[in-house]
């Protein structure tokens, strides 16, 4: 795994220790180079969430989507999903198209009509003669698991188990039971930013006294704390308002609280490289990054509530209006450092998980393999 296309005394300044360093240099989010990199060694290389399983099972028992720059075809059998290389063994077609689903016994090549099982295995290979034998030539497996209800791919088939990577991160999401949780709502957005400016964004409060009143009206933008503990996350959390039963525009609940949760904490967890995870006390809420340039993120966002929540409105409404305030913060600092002017700034004392994240992908980018693989 070759480190990134950026002159490695250019992330001295990021690695420097905290309250001393800077944000990564300009290239880190512009650079066609090191956006093609970032594809294939932090996306297609580490453990990536592809959605919800439930989700992906809808419309059929199989469905091809994009990790990074690599091909993933998903099957789900009796309730198991399977993850395969979305490349038929005969001449290298396409068995699905991105964003495709289909529901049929078998996983069908469009091309010479090779078929093969949900579990992988070569079916049928019309007109290849008696003799052959299809038994070495089934489909590549993939690294998948579901984890809380999420399924994570590694599309490389290189990266560390998924428990060193997640490490610690299941003793917060845990208690939660997302798993339980059904999906009430989903927007969509494509922003004018880097991935990494949006996770960056995510992980500080620094900037919500003036771009997030409503969010400062229900929880202050100073409170809580960030953790380091193991694993390739980063997060903290932050306090609710005394008068505030969560996040909403008005800080009350229209919804069912979780079992088992605290009631005054809203959680922020990051894990690497695309899944942000906010726990509140009555719902949980995802935002699922796809880079499609360096300049350009689609960003899913979906809320997950007891089975009984029959409308998700009252959260979805602040944080859609937050989120716009997030994605036009986004879209400013995105032009700011495409600016032959940018240089790295420096990290704000309640900037610490800001900082966990940068040194994560400066390290990332001198040596994915130490970082990323077994």
């Amino acid at each position: 795994m070759a480190a990134a296309p950026i002159d490695s005394s250019a992330l001295d300044a990021a690695l420097r220790p905290f309250g001393e360093s800077t944000m990564l240099p300009a290239v880190a989010y512009v650079g066609a180079d090191v956006f093609a990199w970032e594809r294939r060694q932090l996306f297609a290389g580490s453990w990536v969430s592809v959605g919800r399983t439930a989700d992906l099972a809808q419309g059929g028992n199989q469905r091809a989507v994009d990790v990074g720059d690599v091909g993933v075809l998903v099957t789900i059998a009796d309730g198991v999903p399977r993850a395969f290389a979305n490349v038929c063994r005969h001449r290298g077609h396409e068995l699905l198209t991105a964003g495709e689903a289909a529901d049929r016994p078998a996983v069908l090549c469009p091309y010479h009509g090779w078929s093969y099982g949900l579990d992988g295995r070569v079916r049928t290979a019309p007109r290849m003669g008696p003799d052959f034998d299809g038994s070495g030539y089934g489909l590549v497996e993939l690294p998948a698991v579901d984890w809380h209800g999420w399924l994570f791919v590694n599309a490389s088939g290189t990266a560390r188990p998924f428990a060193s990577h997640v490490g610690a991160l299941g003793s917060h999401v845990a208690p939660y039971r997302p798993e339980t949780l059904v999906s009430k709502a989903r927007h969509e957005y494509e922003v004018a930013a880097n991935w990494k400016i949006i996770a960056e964004n995510y992980h500080e409060c620094y900037h919500c006294p003036l771009i997030h009143p409503e969010l400062c009206a229900v929880s202050p933008p100073n409170s809580g704390s960030n953790w380091r503990e193991p694993g390739a996350w980063v997060g903290g959390s932050m306090d609710l308002r005394d008068h505030a039963e969560t996040m909403s525009l008005d800080g009350r609940s229209h919804g069912v609280a979780l079992d088992g949760v605290d009631p005054r904490l809203v959680r922020y967890l990051g894990l690497f490289p695309n899944m942000l995870i906010s726990l509140h006390p009555d719902y949980v809420m995802t935002h699922l990054l796809e880079p499609l340039s360096p300049h350009r993120t689609r960003v899913t966002c979906e809320w997950l509530f007891r089975a009984e929540v029959t409308d998700p409105g009252y959260a979805v409404e602040f944080w859609d209006l937050t989120n716009r305030q997030d994605w036009a913060a986004c879209e400013s600092v995105q032009r700011g450092v495409s600016s032959p002017h940018f240089r790295p700034g420096p990290l704000a004392p309640n900037e610490n998980a800001v900082y966990d994240w940068v040194t994560l992908i400066a390290r990332a980018y001198r040596d994915p393999a130490a970082s990323l693989s077994t």
